[in-house]
Formats: structure tokens, C-alpha cells, sequence
């Protein structure tokens, strides 16, 4: 079989479990797809050829029959920890460093049979100072960060899944830029032991796939969370709450475009859609989330900045010291802020099953030096909320635009049941 690489996640278990194709085969085309795209694309960190196909050899060596992700491929961001590769959170503080363990995510990918192909570039620590990854569908133009390297890997056919972490918007707006599905869970879904924090309070491991049912299984394999059955059809169509929030005119002529259109397609194919308001004050959260996140960052980093400063980006350098200064009550105020909206939510948002949103204010915007803006993702993040991004459309320059879906907390399965159902109306 050719294209191996152009294979789904669930589409390669399947074949493997059956005896069809073998995972060192499968194995062996990414990194052939790898060593043709990678020079252009730059979307790892880190990279073995030779180490991925001795994991191949060894899950076909050891049998398909019960692993969940028996010979899928899996890239990881490289601020979650590897015991035999080097895990550098792009930073010079780093390089070469080489943990003693897995990252519990890393862990369980291993023993479910799946293949960690190695490490994608991920802007530093997770915050702004971006790498070297470009946009597959247009080199000129950002992948989106922090998450830059998963984004594209998966975008371009490298591997078929891949781990984003997200704070404010780190995995939908990369996947939405790059044309991908990006599932952020609900907060704490994915064991978070390995990945060096950036917000405590707000990190999320997420993960990116070309389908949501890819995205599904492997969080699935994670977490034990029901894996939706998908080929099955909803006993009725969802209801949608069409939330353009606070922020709308910042989003581009072609967003609101596609999200209007994205709305009225959805329901000529029977979803009940509603506008959906949030409640008063909720504005204040990109604030809140912004302050939370500039709090706790200047703690996690503070031995990084006391002994290695002349190794951090300037905006570090720059932002740390700000932030140590942030007082105490201002932060208490803002994690209390945080806490009263989430039950806010929760009221308001009752009789819907999602909410459709942006993903990205817009298509990635040109050149690397910005990974794009968080605007439409750190509110969610803040609340914790089941995040999905589809790809719907493109934006003036033809680069693809995004959709995001948004759940109550811990309902993670009715929210990639919807983005599923919406993902194939939309087809």
C-alpha cells in the first residue's frame, strides 16, 4: 500500500490490528514524508529515524491485540518531557537536556503501542519567542504557536497525531491556522506530570489530529475517557449557541463571514441554532486570564531567570520582572473572578450542547516572528471548557480558517460528538 503517511491514526490501528500493514511499514513512509518536508517546514526539535523504527519493530514484534494505538505515530511538543530523547522547551537554558523519565502522557502513548517519532518545536517555554516552524500550506506565514511544531507536522502528513499544550490558545489557534483538528480537554483531563508549566492553573495538554475521531482515540487511550462511537448517528442534531462574544469586531471580514455561514449551514441540516450571549462582565476575563497566566509564569520560571537570564528571550528578560511584582491580592481577586464565571457559565449555557466560535481571530497571519493572537481561546482555557477546532473555510489569502466548538466542562465526548457531526455537514 502507498501513502501510508496520508493514513488517519484509527485508519492505521485498524489496518495493523488486521495484519495488513505492519508499523514498522507505516513507520518508515513518515519518515520518509519527514525527510522530504522537514528542510521546508522545520517542525521538529528533535528526530531519530532510527530510534522510531525500533518502537515499529517492537510493537509489531510484540503483537497488535489490544493497543489502542498499536503502530500510530505521535509527535510531541517538546515542553513535555522524554526519558531517551532531549526535552529543551526551546531555550538555550536547555539545550541538550535530557530528563530521566516520561512525561505520564509519553508513558501511556508507549504502552497503548503507540510510536513517539520525536519532538516538535514549540516557542519558548510555551510563551511567545517563537521557532523556526513555517505554515506547510504557505512558507511565508506562521503556524501558529506555542504548539508551532505539532501543527505542522500533522498539517503536512508527518505524523497523523500530535501534542499541544495550551494556556491561552496553543492548540486550537495552531490548528486552525495549519487546517487541522485541535481538541483542548477539559482542564486535567491528560495527566499533566512531565510538562514543564508555564501557568499551572491554565496548562492543558491537548492534541491535533486530521480527524476528530484520531483526536478522540488517542485522549481516549490517555484517559479512559468513552471514545464516542462516530459512525453512529445522533439521536438529534445539536444545539448550538452561536457565541460571537465581546470581541467580534476583532475578528476578520472572512471570519465572520465563515462563522455566519458556518451557522446558517448547520442549521439547514438541523441543528437548533441560537444566539448565545455570555453574561455581563465576562469582557473582564481576557484580563483575568492574562494576569493568572503573567502570575504564575514569573514563578515557574524564577530559577531560569535567577540563574540564567542572559539566556532567556529579551521578552522574558523584559516580562519576568513585571509580573514577581504582580500583588498577591490582585491575583487572589482574579482566581476568585475566574471561579464565580465558571459557575456563570455553567447557568447560562444550560439547553445547549455547544457553542460554535472562533477559532482565530483570522488565517495565520505572514511571517514567524508572531505565532498570531490568543483572543478567541484564553477565555475557555480560563474557564477550563472542552475546546474543538475544524477546518471550515479560508481566509482572503487562501490559507485555512477554523471553526471552534466549545462544551461545559467535562462533557468532552457530546463536544467531539458535535464537532464530528458539524465536521461532516459542513463536507
Amino acid at each position: 500500500m502507498t501513502d501510508l503517511h496520508r493514513l488517519s491514526a484509527s485508519e492505521i490501528v485498524r489496518q495493523i490490528q488486521a495484519g495488513k500493514i505492519t508499523a514498522e511499514a507505516v513507520v518508515a513512509a513518515h519518515i520518509e514524508r519527514i525527510a522530504q518536508r522537514e528542510p521546508q517546514v522545520q517542525a521538529w526539535a528533535h528526530f531519530d529515524a532510527e530510534a522510531a523504527l525500533a518502537q515499529a519493530r517492537a510493537v509489531d514484534k510484540r503483537g497488535a491485540s489490544g493497543l489502542l494505538l498499536a503502530g500510530a505515530p505521535v509527535g510531541v511538543k517538546d515542553v513535555i518531557d522524554t526519558g531517551d530523547m532531549p526535552t529543551q522547551y526551546n531555550s538555550a537554558i536547555y539545550r541538550g537536556f535530557r530528563p530521566k523519565a516520561d512525561a505520564s502522557c509519553v508513558a501511556l502513548v508507549k504502552r497503548a503501542g503507540g510510536i513517539i517519532l520525536g519532538k516538535t518545536v514549540t516557542t519558548e517555554f510555551a510563551s511567545r519567542m517563537p521557532g523556526p516552524t513555517r505554515n506547510p500550506h504557505n512558507l511565508a506565514h506562521t503556524p501558529g504557536g506555542s504548539s508551532s511544531g505539532s501543527g505542522a507536522a500533522v498539517a503536512d502528513f508527518m505524523t497523523p497525531l500530535g501534542f499541544g499544550t495550551q494556556t491561552g490558545g496553543s492548540t486550537i489557534r495552531p490548528a486552525a491556522y495549519c487546517g487541522v483538528v485541535g481538541y483542548k480537554p477539559s482542564f486535567g483531563t491528560i495527566n499533566g506530570a512531565g510538562m514543564k508549566h508555564l501557568a499551572e492553573s491554565l496548562d492543558t495538554i491537548g492534541v491535533m489530529a486530521r480527524s476528530v475521531e484520531d483526536c478522540a482515540l488517542l485522549v481516549h487511550a490517555l484517559t479512559s475517557r468513552p471514545l464516542p462511537d462516530f459512525s453512529a448517528k445522533q439521536a438529534r442534531a445539536p444545539r448550538i449557541g452561536f457565541c460571537r462574544t465581546s470581541r467580534w469586531d476583532q475578528a476578520s471580514a472572512a471570519t465572520q463571514g465563515l462563522l455566519e455561514q458556518t451557522a446558517a449551514t448547520l442549521a439547514k441540516k438541523g441543528a437548533e441554532v441560537r444566539d448565545f450571549t455570555l453574561p455581563e462582565g465576562f469582557d473582564r476575563l481576557y484580563d483575568t486570564q492574562r494576569l493568572i497566566a503573567d502570575f504564575e509564569a514569573a514563578r515557574a520560571l524564577a530559577w531560569e531567570y535567577d540563574n540564567h537570564p542572559q539566556l532567556l528571550s529579551e521578552h522574558m528578560r523584559t516580562t519576568l520582572p513585571k509580573s514577581i511584582l504582580i500583588p498577591r491580592e490582585d491575583y487572589a481577586e482574579a482566581m476568585q473572578h475566574a471561579r464565580s464565571s465558571r459557575a456563570r457559565f455553567a447557568d447560562a449555557f444550560a439547553g445547549f450542547d455547544v457553542l460554535l466560535t472562533p477559532s482565530a481571530p483570522d488565517e495565520a497571519p505572514p511571517g514567524i516572528e508572531r505565532t498570531g493572537d490568543s483572543l478567541f481561546n484564553r477565555n475557555w482555557t480560563l474557564l477550563g471548557l472542552p475546546c474543538v477546532t475544524i477546518p471550515a473555510g479560508c481566509g482572503a489569502k487562501g490559507l485555512p480558517l477554523g471553526v471552534q466548538f466549545v462544551g461545559a466542562y467535562d462533557d468532552d465526548a457530546r463536544v467531539l460528538q458535535c464537532a464530528d457531526w458539524a465536521a461532516s455537514a459542513l463536507r
